[in-house]
């Protein structure tokens, strides 16, 4: 499905998994039955019963429909044995499933019928038989089995992050009166519950019903271990409160999700890598810095668990070093021609370029527990095309030098090269980062030195089509492009949004001044003495109608790659211009300040053609005020004096914006001919620190410079009260007045009865 289709459909998707009626009513009554627990009066235990008992009774109405197959999900009748018998596994997951959740249901109602001392005992036993039916249920789903390599590799994916995870719950638990192996019983559950949902989140299809009932699952015996972890006493008051939403939401999300086991989404499933890979060592992290923050050393079980954590890690890098290749036949030998798992011979480049590595990901097992890797060389200069083979083949051979024997070296020829890697996501980054430094080389070539700016875009293998895997890297490796070169990036979904929304940007921004979409917006300038104002800055908005209102700050970076800035800039210009003039019929005197990159300021017409802008409207040139970014004009410092000193000869105003305060920013501030210096919060909060008044420092340079200062983004009484004493003349930012459209300002003008400055 194209990436655009899958968009425009996701609002239907997500409004066709809306929870019906019923299911919005049992949450309701268990938040109200939480919400009553918790104020007193009624015993938190109590309310575990109460709101579980709807929430396992619909989830078991639902499922136990399915299980007679009046609402199975797999439609049509079955024609023979094999068929039945596979019809038939869905109606035995949702029987196995409908008495988990009944079950942990009945354990729910059981616990106020117990005493205190009973209860940890009787929710031990129903969080055993739940897990038991759920384990059942789960495998009995009607999905395709996994090859022993396939679920050894993904056991041992999970085995380190699973690790992880337990170290972290062993850490954060409560160790006081709690014997060792109850706590270590504990952390267990909690860690591989933590690990499920992960994979949960992150793995593919994770949008599909056999997700849900995972997730559903993991809740419903997250609640029972909390309850099961409840002091044996009436101590354990509103704690049990805590197991009430995973308990119902559990539930019920195994019921909604067990209807889709069977449609899964081919557009997600991709897995998101990075989560699995930094979350749990990051949880580990910070649960020992929480340990030794509070003056605890790691015991010996926590050492243990750190140490079993390599293990998995060795043995999952030794299994796909001893990867099989596939096994014999006429489809095997034509995918073992073109297999990623082969060494590459001398003659690489025969491999048919882009057909040549769509056929060896193919060939690749499922799950591949492999990457891709896309690589863009972006040669700086442009040669003819006997060079560019030339250049083609010896990156080819670099990257052939920092690969390993088992990888697959690809020459996309006209588009890079492509590198197929059976290591695991580290490892392959690692492997991503070595061509960067080995491409990025100068290339000495036909007598001439090429220098190249490599983007690596990393996708890891996984099940799907082999157009889409590639796709995935080639659209990370776009991502690494944008954000400046010579970097590695990974994919994932939320990368795809972004660059969907790029490009829609850059399809929809030219023509958008002639479609008349531009606006402006405009932020009052007050004199922090009076409270009058004195100026307005002008604001663009892009309002499209298909991507809705587009702010600079994600506009201007696409007008600058599509270098429309200049023809964005005489419109804003043009139209500040005219609006001022209207405003100072009457006597008034205000100032309009303009915001201009510094691409614009920099080009050779743009001081005659304002002047000519300011004629045509008959406006002061001192009302004019150009703002360009302070952290801009270092490049191009030279020039930018130039052109603010033109037009500081013609009486036009001129702004230094986003001042930063550096050492440098003061060096070069005595340079450039301006008039007002802008300051941000960063700047201008001067109560963040009393010991370094920052902000009256770069107002006595700006007095000693003839400068006036301009507080912005001013949001409380305090930062608006903190400028006026630093000496700051003027202010603007919410707490003055917002920005508004130009009717909405010039009725907030005629408030003052002069705003002549």
């Amino acid at each position: 499905m194209p990436v655009a289709s899958v968009f425009r459909t996701a609002p239907l998707r997500a409004s066709a998994h809306r929870p019906p009626l019923p299911e919005i009513c049992v949450l309701a009554v268990a938040a109200v039955l939480v919400a009553l627990g918790a104020a007193g009066p009624v015993p938190a235990i109590a309310v575990v019963a109460l709101a579980a008992a709807p929430a396992s009774t619909l989830a078991g109405v639902r499922l136990s429909r399915l299980s007679l197959g009046t609402d199975s999900p797999v439609g049509g009748a079955p024609a023979g044995r094999l068929a039945r018998r596979r019809a038939a596994r869905p109606r035995r997951a949702a029987a196995l499933l409908h008495a988990a959740v009944v079950f942990a249901g009945l354990t729910a109602a059981v616990l106020p019928l117990a005493s205190a001392g009973y209860r940890p005992a009787a929710a031990a036993a129903g969080l055993a038989g739940t897990t038991a039916l759920l384990g059942g249920g789960l495998f009995s789903l009607d999905r395709p089995r996994p090859s022993i390599r396939s679920r050894l590799r993904r056991l041992l994916d999970q085995a380190a992050p699973g690790v992880c995870l337990v170290l972290t719950a062993w850490l954060l638990l409560p160790y006081a009166g709690v014997s060792t192996h109850a706590r270590l019983a504990v952390a267990a559950g909690l860690g591989l519950l933590a690990v499920d949902a992960l994979a949960v989140l992150t793995g593919a299809g994770r949008d599909g019903g056999t997700a849900r009932c995972r997730g559903g699952a993991a809740l419903t015996l997250f609640a029972l271990v909390l309850l099961a972890a409840l002091p044996a006493s009436p101590a354990a008051g509103r704690a049990a409160l805590l197991a009430v939403p995973p308990l119902v939401v559990g539930v019920l999300l195994i019921a909604a999700g067990f209807p889709q086991v069977t449609r899964v989404d081919p557009a997600r499933r991709d897995r998101l890598v990075w989560p699995r890979v930094v979350l749990p060592p990051v949880a580990v992290v910070l649960a020992v810095a929480h340990h030794l923050q509070v003056g605890l050393l790691p015991d010996r079980t926590a050492v243990l668990l750190a140490l079993a954590m390599v293990p998995p890690l060795v043995v999952r890098q030794l299994l796909n070093a001893a990867a099989p290749t596939p096994p014999d036949g006429p489809v095997a030998a034509a995918a073992d021609a073109a297999s990623p798992m082969t060494p590459v011979a001398d003659d690489y480049d025969d491999a048919a370029g882009r057909v040549g590595l769509l056929r060896a990901l193919a060939a690749c097992p499922e799950p591949a527990g492999g990457a891709l890797l896309v690589v863009d060389l972006h040669l700086a200069e442009l040669p003819g095309r006997l060079v560019r083979d030339d250049v083609a083949a010896e990156a080819v051979r670099r990257a052939r030098a920092v690969a390993t024997d088992e990888d697959a070296v690809f020459d996309l020829v006209g588009a890079g090269l492509a590198v197929l890697t059976r290591s695991g996501p580290m490892f392959a980054y690692a492997l991503g980062t070595r061509l960067l430094v080995a491409l990025g080389r100068p290339y000495e070539v036909s007598g001439a030195v090429l220098r190249s700016r490599p983007s690596i875009g990393l996708a890891e293998l996984g099940r799907g089509r082999p157009e889409d895997l590639f796709r995935q890297a080639d659209l990370a490796r776009r991502r690494a492009a944008q954000l400046g070169r010579d970097r590695v990036e990974w994919y994932d979904a939320y990368l795809e949004e972004q660059l969907v929304r790029r490009l829609d940007l850059e399809r929809e921004l030219p023509g958008a001044v002639a479609r008349g979409e531009l606006d402006l917006i405009y932020q009052p300038v007050l004199g922090l003495a009076d409270r009058a104002p004195v100026g307005t800055e002008a604001l663009l908005r892009w309002r499209s109608p298909v991507l809705g209102t587009v702010f600079p700050a994600e506009l201007l970076p696409v007008a600058e790659d599509l270098d429309i800035v200049g023809e964005l800039g005489v419109w804003v210009l043009d139209r500040a211009c005219r609006q001022l003039a209207d405003w100072s019929v009457g006597g008034r005197r205000l100032w309009m300040a303009v915001n201009v990159t510094t691409g614009e300021l920099t080009s050779p017409d743009f001081v005659p053609r304002t002047a000519a802008v300011l004629e045509a409207y008959g406006v002061g040139p001192d009302q004019l005020v150009i703002e360009v970014a302070e952290p801009k004009v270092a490049a191009e410092l030279p020039t930018v004096v130039a052109r603010l000193a033109g037009l500081r000869s013609m009486g036009i105003r001129t702004a230094l914006d986003d001042f930063r305060a550096e050492h440098a920013s003061l060096a070069q501030l005595r340079r450039l001919p301006i008039d007002l210096l802008k300051v941000g919060p960063e700047v201008a909060s001067v109560s963040a620190d009393p010991h370094r008044p920052l902000l009256d420092v770069v107002v006595t340079v700006a007095e000693r410079l003839g400068l006036e200062v301009v507080a912005e983004e001013l949001e409380s009484v305090h930062q608006v009260e903190g400028a006026h004493r630093a000496g700051c003349r003027y202010g603007q930012g919410f707490e003055l007045a917002r920005p508004a459209t130009a009717e909405r300002v010039e009725a907030y003008f005629e408030e003052f009865p002069s705003t002549s400055r």
